[in-house]
């Protein structure tokens, strides 16, 4: 399979496309950052730490806040992977990563690796079934999860365990969204209050979207499916409007790992972890 430049998938070698094509859409595809030999560990490493978080063996640091505490569920993530999963962790540091990410977000960028804005590297299984507690998520922007903090711009990485298709689920991105200033939505899916902190909106200008942002999965104009294969890393910027679709067969599977690195200011963990809690998303 060649590299289909109008698709956004490029070698991890080609810098100049990856910035190019991810500074005007909000997203690329990248192939080539995880070896066979390392996207193999990420898997063995992962599949045994799910099974120790489904049998309650892990800390309660690396487990879900939604998982039940009858523990008769698959776990859908474990949270701080990268703490515990040294293959992840020398995917989630390498130099070819952290050269992508001072190339879109600069020199002093940093990984947001101890749970600003999020929890950290985390393993997210999103199986389909009456027994998953995650297998889609609505329309969102990271930035609305943190609004209160200056830690953006934000590039977050996504490494493929699974190819991705309609059968088991995808990436559903907003092209050029990122450029929008998206308003963090005062009523949101999950009836999360929204700190009186937050800024009223996030974006690179001050253009506001076309039409609003929806609250669950509707069909969004202009939006467009990023499928991966296995071993391939999607790259999102914090202020680009995206959503994932879930999987059409109970059976599927769909596995990925994510981080994010953040160009701003460096906060105080604890008012990042205030802020967090009550996150738009």
């Amino acid at each position: 399979m060649g590299f289909l430049n109008e698709s956004g998938l490029f070698p991890a070698s080609d810098l100049e496309a990856i910035c190019w094509f991810y500074r005007m859409h909000g997203y690329v595809l990248v192939r080539g950052l995880l070896t066979p030999d390392l996207l193999s560990r990420m898997e063995r490493e992962c599949l045994d730490l799910q099974r120790k978080a489904s049998a309650g063996l892990l800390p309660d640091r690396h487990l879900s806040r939604t998982f039940p505490s009858e523990l008769d569920v698959r776990a859908n993530h474990v949270w701080y992977i990268s703490e515990l999963s040294e293959a992840v962790h020398t995917a989630a540091t390498s130099q070819s990563l952290r050269t992508i990410m001072k190339s879109l977000l600069g020199p002093d960028c940093w990984p947001g690796f101890l749970g600003v804005g999020g929890r950290g590297v985390k393993y997210q299984d999103a199986h389909p079934g009456r027994t998953s507690l995650y297998s889609r998520i609505g329309w969102h922007t990271d930035w609305q999860a943190a609004p209160s903090l200056d830690i953006y711009p934000k590039a977050a990485f996504t490494f493929h365990l699974d190819a991705t298709s309609p059968q088991n689920g995808f990436l559903r991105v907003v092209p050029g969204s990122h450029q929008w200033a998206t308003p963090v939505p005062h009523t949101n899916i999950n009836d999360t209050p929204i700190p009186q902190s937050a800024r009223l909106s996030g974006g690179y200008t001050n253009t506001p979207p076309p039409f609003p942002m929806p609250l669950g999965f509707e069909k969004v104009r202009g939006e467009v499916a990023a499928y991966a294969e296995a071993g391939d890393t999607i790259i999102h910027d914090g202020f680009l409007w995206h959503a994932a679709a879930r999987a059409t067969d109970d059976d599927a599977r769909r596995r990925h790992i994510r981080g994010s690195y953040f160009s701003g200011s460096i906060p105080d963990l604890q008012a990042a972890a205030e802020s967090i809690k009550t996150a738009a998303y």
